[in-house]
């Protein structure tokens, strides 16, 4: 009976420590106090831009495949030739057109003598006009083959493809593909957010790391009208002059698109903390002798600096940007 009377007292003494120990760690905590330097928040006006990268394009592509299948008689062009507007690129076979420019010549002799007799009344109007309609058509259908039969360059640029050889049999695949390299487009995905910001006409850079010393000028010249539910960004088509022929269609560049001045919030980049394991973004502000976590949104990098966003985050707000990181939610500071 005693062993038991001395074991539930060293249990109840050993719940009594614990309990001390605890309560000791909870004052402890509610009496810590961190170092820390604050500064007063002020907006900053800046210049809105944003970075987006892109692959060029040429401005129009065009695959040269005729309308009428049969033998390639020749094909004038190689890869990487340039080419003006109306130069001969292929020549199809023949026959059909030839045949039909023969049957247009002798159509034209008989309907030179059908007017002669309808002049007379010999013969009636509606052979008259049968034989006009049949050689209406035939005038057409020669234009039709004149145009696939010898397809020329319908813009200037440069020859990016070619699939077949002389002699060869054409049917389906295209025989060439034009690219227009004198001038460049790209589409970039901008954030929704800069919809009413952006307008047709504005002007832009294009940056190639080929060229790190250089900027491309290059205008928007599409807004498109729709937003990707998806993604949550709008395409705009940009032009690139590109007459000095330094770029080429494929190449992966960056476009910086001014957007205005603006005011906004600007902090020392390192002051802002990142949770661990996630892609959450917070800061500590004063709240009355006590710091206040508050999670925020990245905005604009500036060097060293970077724009933060959030509802506390506004004029007259003192922000930490010092001693900030060995902070946690409700700790008092001491500023300095």
């Amino acid at each position: 009976m005693k062993k038991i009377v001395l074991l539930m007292s060293a249990v109840v003494c050993l719940i009594s420590c614990g309990g001390n120990e605890a309560q000791v760690a909870t004052e402890q905590e509610a009496e810590r106090v961190e170092v820390v330097s604050t500064m007063t928040l002020v907006p900053q006006t800046i210049e809105r831009s944003i970075q987006i990268s892109t692959n060029l394009q040429g401005y129009v592509t065009q695959n040269v495949a005729p309308s009428l299948t049969g033998n390639i008689e020749r094909i004038y062009t190689e890869v990487g030739d340039k080419v003006r507007t109306g130069d001969m690129l292929v020549r199809m076979d023949q026959n059909q057109i030839l045949t039909s420019k023969i049957q247009l010549a002798n159509l034209e002799v008989e309907l030179g003598r059908l007017e002669t007799l309808l002049a007379t009344k010999s013969v009636s109007q509606q052979t008259y006009d049968q034989t006009k309609v049949a050689y209406d058509q035939l005038v057409q259908n020669i234009s039709f083959l004149e145009t696939n039969t010898y397809v020329k360059a319908p813009f200037a640029g440069v020859i990016s493809a070619k699939n077949y050889e002389d002699g060869e049999l054409y049917a389906g695949q295209p025989i060439l593909v034009l690219t227009q390299v004198d001038k460049l487009k790209a589409l970039i995905a901008i954030p929704e957010t800069y919809y009413p910001l952006v307008k047709e006409g504005m002007q832009l850079s294009v940056k190639s790391d080929i060229y790190p010393n250089e900027e491309f000028p290059a205008s928007i010249e599409v807004v498109y009208p729709t937003v990707d539910p998806a993604t949550h960004t709008f395409l705009c088509k940009v032009v690139i002059p590109n007459e000095k022929d330094q770029l080429r269609p494929g190449m992966y560049v960056t476009t910086t698109l001014p957007l205005g001045q603006e005011d906004a919030i600007v902090v020392p980049y390192q002051s802002v903390e990142k949770l661990i394991g996630s892609n959450e973004r917070f800061v500590f502000i004063n709240d009355n002798g006590v710091a206040k976590r508050v999670t925020v949104k990245l905005g604009q990098r500036f060097d060293e600096n970077v724009e933060i966003i959030a509802p506390e985050i506004k004029e007259g707000v003192e922000y930490i940007h010092v001693g900030q990181n060995k902070l946690v939610d409700g700790v008092k500071i001491d500023v300095q």
